[in-house]
């Protein structure tokens, strides 16, 4: 019981030098990498979040040697790095590593055959449609869950040119 609080100053000094090596370690990587690392999460991005957390922690406490975390952290960031190109280079692998918008609500109509895959309530679309300082439903072309999970609402408008809406897979979806 007595070890619970302090065990000893050796361990408390271990423990500060691991967590100043593993944060300025990780702080490096982060930085190294890119703005990927910082994104919205998708699904992919969460994972890696994590196992960084995880490792960090790990290495934080002395439960591994800090070389071994640091070639973890490495590790970590560089398969994200080569998931992220790789799925930049292709599109099956794209979908593999992230998933795909879907259209939530289209024209007026719920669509209750996404929504119910998605796990959606009308209220949370009503809910992103307020948040995007929309009062009338009327006005709304469509609201979409993005892959990281966010959902962006669409203003109905009168503008000509290209839809931010025609080139995604959700028109196929409504036809469904």
């Amino acid at each position: 019981m007595e070890e619970l609080f302090f065990k000893d100053w050796e361990s408390l000094g271990h423990v500060a030098i691991s967590t100043l090596v593993a944060f300025v370690t990780l702080f490096l990587f982060v930085r190294v990498s890119g703005k990927r690392t910082l994104a919205k999460l998708n699904a992919f991005d969460f994972v890696v979040t994590v196992a960084l957390g995880s490792t960090l922690a790990y290495m934080m406490l002395g439960m591994v040697p800090l070389l071994e975390g640091i070639e973890v952290l490495f590790l970590i960031i560089a398969m994200q790095y080569v998931f992220a190109w790789t799925a930049r280079s292709s599109s099956g692998i794209e979908k593999l590593v992230n998933s795909v918008p879907t259209m939530l609500f289209y024209n007026g109509q719920f669509l209750d055959k996404f929504m119910s895959r998605e796990a959606v309530t009308r209220e949370e679309i009503f809910a992103a449609i307020r948040s995007s300082g929309i009062e009338h439903i009327n006005d709304v072309k469509a609201v979409v869950i993005e892959i990281n999970g966010q959902m962006t609402v669409v203003k109905k408008s009168e503008g000509t040119g290209q839809s931010s809406l025609e080139k995604m897979p959700l028109h196929q979806q409504v036809e469904d």
